[in-house]
Formats: structure tokens, C-alpha cells, sequence
């Protein structure tokens, strides 16, 4: 199976769990994301691989004239109800991220927020978003990211996919920056918090299968000092583990 359409099927099954998720709906980097679209006053802006439309949901508040995106139908569906609920208008299209149905220079902002790890191609999807930018206009990147410890990158990854097939990689915060500025952006690292993760809601929100819980739970019993200490792992699963999320803030150079 194509990954994206991995992606949609995956998504498309737990849409309804993404729209109530307290991660997904509310956090301190999404407090600041906010916080840094407020300052810049865009008229226009794009979130990119919305899911159930949190963001776009936030940005929509602020009064900015928001289009929200998503290969995933009933994501889009998850975010149009929220937004009816809320009396906020926001457009919400079918698309990928990889390959932007936008001319050039039509937003003076884009967002993406706990999306990009699925990205397959993750410096095309950050080409487009620069693309799409008015010259000087800024990305705001909020992802979970990885580690220089081998031993805990490689720990992170297989805990993901074998949570979820569609996964792709976390990446770390240099790899980011890089991507970005072979793009022709500039970017700075805004901040970096920590993500508290239930072992139950986890699996759960993904309606990870039976048999991969169980592998989920035999690495945490066994995972090196390495992947215990980045993840602040428990004893077992029953302490859950903490994920770090970072806000990335770049700007079209020309």
C-alpha cells in the first residue's frame, strides 16, 4: 500500500478521536504558535496537514482568514463541525502537502502542527510550504522531535510505527533547520516543551491492534538506560512516557 494512502485509512478510521484530543486540541507550543501568529498580524494563513483543525481552529479565532488542509476527508469533516460549533469560517481543503493546490505567494503565513512526522517527503512538503509564502512571509513548524542518541532516536521510531504504520520519522531539530534553508528559508528554533503521553490514550487514539500493544509494552519493559532516560520512562507502561515538541519559526528569504 502507497503511504499516503496508508495515511488516509489510518486517519480516516480515527478521525472522531483526534477531533476530542486534549494533545491535539490544546498545549503550550500551541499556545505560542498562537502566540507568534497574533504578533505577525498575517491577513492570510495556511495550516497545513490540519487533521481535525485545532489550528486552524486557534488561527481562525485571532480573526485571520484561514484555509485549512488535509489528505484525510474525514479529518476535514472532524474540523468543518468544530468550526460550525464555533461560528468560525474557515476554508478546509482536500490536499497534500507535498504538493500545494496553490499558486505561488498566496499566504502570508502557513502552519503545521504534530503532522509532519508523516510526511514521506518531508523537504518537498517544506519546499511547497515556502512556495506558497508571500517573500518574507513566515512557517511555523510544530512537530515532535527526535535525538542525536542513536540508541533513542532508533527507540523513538519503532515505538511510532509499531503504534502506527503510517508514521514516518520524527525528525530532530537540526534536520529541520537544514531542510528549511535548502529551501531558501531561514529558520529559529522558537521553543521546545515536553509532551506527557498516557500508554493507554496512545494506543488507544490510534486503535493501535492488539498484538503491537503488546510488542509497545514489551519494548518499554526492556528499553535501554538510553530510551528511559529521553522518554522518561516508567517502570512498565504505567507511568506513560514524555515526547519533547518544538516550534520551529522560519521566513521566506525572496
Amino acid at each position: 500500500m502507497d503511504l499516503k494512502d496508508s495515511v488516509t485509512r489510518q486517519f480516516g478510521a480515527v478521525a472522531a478521536n483526534y477531533a476530542s484530543s486534549f494533545t491535539h486540541a490544546q498545549g503550550p507550543d500551541l499556545d505560542r504558535l498562537v502566540e507568534r501568529a497574533s504578533a505577525l498580524a498575517p491577513l492570510t494563513m495556511l495550516d497545513a496537514g490540519c487533521g481535525a483543525g485545532h489550528t486552524a481552529l486557534a488561527l481562525a479565532a485571532l480573526g485571520i482568514r484561514t484555509t485549512a488542509l488535509d489528505l484525510t476527508p474525514e479529518m476535514l469533516d472532524q474540523g468543518r463541525a468544530l468550526a460550525c460549533e464555533r461560528g468560525l469560517e474557515i476554508r478546509f481543503d482536500l490536499g497534500d502537502v507535498e504538493e500545494l493546490p496553490y499558486p505561488d505567494a498566496s499566504f502570508d503565513a502557513v502552519s503545521s502542527r504534530l503532522a509532519a512526522h508523516h510526511f514521506p517527503n518531508p523537504r518537498r512538503a517544506v519546499s511547497e510550504f515556502l512556495r506558497v509564502l508571500r517573500p518574507g512571509g513566515t512557517f511555523l513548524l510544530s512537530d515532535v522531535v527526535s535525538y542525536q542518541e542513536p540508541l533513542a532516536d532508533t527507540f523513538l521510531q519503532t515505538m511510532e510505527l509499531l503504534r502506527d504504520p503510517s508514521h514516518v520519522r520524527d525528525h530532530r531539530i537540526d534536520e529541520w533547520t537544514r531542510m528549511i534553508e535548502e529551501a531558501g528559508g531561514r529558520a529559529a528554533l522558537v521553543g521546545c516543551w515536553p509532551l506527557l503521553q498516557g500508554f493507554d490514550s496512545w494506543v488507544e487514539r490510534m486503535q493501535t491492534p492488539e498484538p503491537e500493544v503488546v510488542v509497545l509494552r514489551r519494548m518499554f519493559e526492556t528499553a535501554s538506560a538510553e530510551a528511559r532516560s529521553a522518554l522518561e520512562l516508567g517502570e512498565g507502561t504505567e507511568r506513560g512516557f514524555t515526547l519533547t515538541v518544538a516550534l520551529i519559526e522560519a521566513q521566506r528569504l525572496a
